[in-house]
């Protein structure tokens, strides 16, 4: 009867080690990079918006070999960073450093000289150029207002230049998106806030330059009943951003981004864009749109003026998305500023990258993380990997523990449970012992 009952117990609780560990097993999966995204809620709880979420090994190894030994980095197509170099000691570095290297003809060295030919040249409104790191080549792009004669000459100029330029038009104009993020008016036009941004003593929204000038007011309607703010400083043309000084303190000035349909996103940190990442922009026009990465320092000549170091994207913009935020998996990366097509043919978008924006007006995101690359590659141990890829500090290996911790409690129960039906054990049956011989 003990027998069996013991037996019966170590099966139950067997039976609850196993699930539990399976069960615990699912709850890391879901907390993970592959689960659901964090830092998003709504009025239903967590939502996830997934997007690529990547540590940029291969911009630190560019930043690392320079750009007279490299010509870029992106995401391939299986998910890991591709840089391009240009010799056999720079492609084994990259190749110990865990990322794939790809052999090209122009350095960035060389490439950056073929922008500097296109910008010396005169200003035509409806042309821009960004340097694509998968073709190697500098890509230079007219609209449809660019006329004939002008495209003409541009395409001369391109071609004096040489392979490491690649002219091509495109449909639409380039423009900027004045008339989410939530909108803002002004004087009958419109735009979208970026990130709420502070000096430590004082909050602002950080959005498109081209919105307005210094003195600008905002109202969070077209009637003007409620006051927002005003811009207190303006860069446009030459960058596109702007800071707007809230003179009303009962609206939020958290890090939180309205993305439209109950749902928000929570800025933990900042950093440059990657050729290749998947990314999300809002705006009070279009709202929530998603799109990649398809190329770095741009320079675009809309009408109003030149803007150059911009980020290139496939995402969609429409008039009134203008300042609206672009961001991947929390992580801060521009404001938007213009671009050609819409939401339903689709086209080009520029942003203004953040980090620039908030180094030059000397502010930052509450609570967000600079994430920026590290310039050196380790060396001479064998199988270094080239890169610190690990959590390098307390608070952070904290807050990765948390994601995780739910998930760990219930995996360790289970263990520990299926380590205790090891001493449950049937009791064995004793037989007295008789001597085998007489005597």
């Amino acid at each position: 009867m003990v027998k069996h009952m013991r037996r019966g117990v170590r099966r139950v609780v067997r039976f609850a080690a196993v699930g539990a560990l399976v069960c615990g097993g699912v709850m890391v999966s879901q907390a993970g990079p592959g689960g659901s995204a964090h830092g998003t809620t709504g009025s239903d709880g967590p939502r996830a918006l997934s997007a690529d979420r990547t540590d940029d090994v291969g911009g630190r190894l560019v930043s690392a070999l320079g750009a007279s030994r490299t010509a870029g980095n992106w995401i391939g197509a299986d998910g890991r960073p591709v840089v391009a170099v240009t010799d056999d000691t720079a492609a084994d570095e990259v190749s110990r450093a865990g990322a794939t290297a790809k052999r090209v003809r122009y350095s960035m060295a060389d490439l950056d000289s073929a922008t500097e030919k296109l910008r010396s040249a005169p200003r035509v409104a409806g042309t821009a150029w960004m340097v694509d790191p998968k073709s190697n080549q500098v890509v230079l792009v007219g609209d449809s207002t660019v006329s004939t004669a002008r495209w003409t000459k541009m395409k001369d100029l391109a071609a004096e230049v040489g392979g490491k330029v690649r002219a091509q038009r495109t449909e639409g104009s380039f423009a900027t998106r004045t008339a989410g993020a939530s909108p803002m008016f002004t004087n009958g036009s419109r735009c979208s806030a970026g990130f709420n941004v502070t000096n430590g003593q004082t909050g602002f929204i950080l959005t498109a330059g081209h919105c307005g000038p210094n003195g600008t007011p905002w109202f969070t309607d077209g009637t003007g009943s409620t006051r927002i703010g005003t811009t207190v400083q303006s860069s446009f043309p030459g960058n596109d951003f702007s800071l707007i000084r809230y003179d009303n303190a009962s609206l939020d000035q958290s890090s939180v981004v309205n993305v439209g349909g109950g749902q928000a996103v929570r800025v933990t940190g900042v950093a440059d864009p990657v050729v290749g990442q998947e990314v999300f922009r809002s705006g009070s026009t279009t709202g929530l749109r998603s799109g990649k990465v398809t190329g770095l320092n741009a320079t675009v000549n809309y009408p109003e003026g030149t803007v150059t170091g911009l980020v290139q994207t496939t995402v969609c913009a429409e008039p009134g998305d203008s300042g609206g935020p672009l961001f991947a998996q929390g992580v801060a990366l521009g404001v938007t500023s213009g671009g050609s097509g819409d939401c339903d043919r689709g086209g080009v978008t520029f942003f203004q990258p953040v980090t620039k924006a908030l180094t030059a007006l000397g502010v930052s995101i509450p609570g967000a993380k600079a994430q920026s690359p590290n310039p050196s590659i380790a060396s001479g141990t064998s199988g270094s990997s080239g890169a610190d890829d690990g959590v390098s500090t307390l608070d952070d290996v904290v807050a990765y523990a948390q994601g995780f911790g739910p998930g760990l409690v219930v995996i360790v129960v289970g263990f520990v449970g299926l380590l205790s039906t090891l001493t449950i054990r049937p009791r064995r049956r004793r037989y007295r012992g008789y001597s085998t011989g007489w005597g």
